[in-house]
């Protein structure tokens, strides 16, 4: 049974007429009565009557006739969803991306996204590093947002800029004053930064152990805007990407590029082989969209 059939005998069983039902469709008389032999031998039985001066049902036509008008009714509805998906003008789409980005820069491309196809509705899911790959890998979500690491796997990995770890310092503190500063100097303070199994965490160690380097923890927290709180009302010093600069400027802490070493990471897009038609849309807007960070106090 298809599409076309179902569609030819509703035609006839709503006019009663083979006449009438080939000039709603478009259809010439041989091609209707094809179409309607057709159903009847897919189904096993007549389900019109026929004679040279009327059409009446069959009472198996007759039971089919709203079915019928049931199945057309949701495969119209399926097609036009599917149509509107595909022009992205209905959809739903699910993002993974590290609290660093969700926070400071996805914002500003969400805005551009939603500007420009306003009915694509989307649920961002702001998770460690590790779980966006996960969520990626599981199909949970179409898209990631993450630092580059070893175990992408199968997973395509598009870059959107380098970031560089910028020192994070009360506005009170003397540090403050600095134009750059050394990790040997900002350690010598009490250091703040978020817990494991933070990606942000283990790059600054990962970096500090190559320069014989330590990372001195005096406080630890799972959010990056209680570290910039913390550093704020002068417990400490911290360090983050500087794709959180304006975050932790906004909490009353000030930021200072870091030398000695430097330590980046590149930030890209995480996803599957095949994309949605929104997902690829959004993909585009994020490349269009994010920036690499700007330094402070150049």
């Amino acid at each position: 049974m298809t599409v076309k059939q179902l569609r030819a005998f509703l035609a006839v069983a709503q006019t009663l007429s083979f006449t009438q039902a080939c000039e709603r469709l478009h259809l010439s008389q041989p091609a209707l009565s094809l179409a309607i032999k057709g159903l009847e031998e897919s189904l096993g039985g007549k389900l019109l009557i026929r004679s040279t001066r009327s059409v009446r049902l069959t009472p198996e036509g007759e039971s089919l006739l709203p079915l019928s008008k049931h199945l057309l009714a949701q495969w119209d509805n399926t097609e036009e969803r599917l149509r509107q998906r595909f022009t992205l003008q209905l959809g739903r789409l699910s993002v993974a991306a590290m609290p660093a980005f969700a926070c400071n820069l996805l914002p500003a491309a969400l805005v551009k996204f939603r500007q420009q196809y306003p009915k694509i509705n989307i649920t961002v899911h702001d998770v460690i590093n590790e779980e966006v790959m996960e969520m990626v890998r599981s199909r949970q979500v179409e898209m990631g947002i993450a630092f580059s690491t070893e175990g992408t796997g199968s997973l395509l990995f598009t870059p959107l800029f380098d970031d560089h770890f910028v020192a994070v310092v009360p506005a009170t503190s003397v540090l403050n004053q600095a134009t750059r500063l050394s990790w040997s100097t900002l350690l010598a303070h009490d250091f703040i930064t978020l817990q494991r199994p933070s990606i942000i965490r283990r790059l600054l160690e990962q970096a500090l152990r190559n320069q014989q380097m330590e990372l001195p923890v005096a406080f630890e927290s799972h959010q990056l805007s209680t570290v910039g709180r913390m550093v704020a009302d002068g417990l400490g010093v911290s360090a983050v990407p500087s794709m959180c600069i304006g975050q932790m400027q906004a909490l009353g802490a000030r930021c200072i590029p870091l030398t000695a070493p430097g330590i980046s990471c590149q930030v890209g897009i995480v996803t599957q082989q095949e994309l949605s038609v929104a997902a690829h849309a959004l993909r585009n807007v994020l490349l269009e969209t994010v920036q690499a960070p700007s330094t402070p106090r150049d």
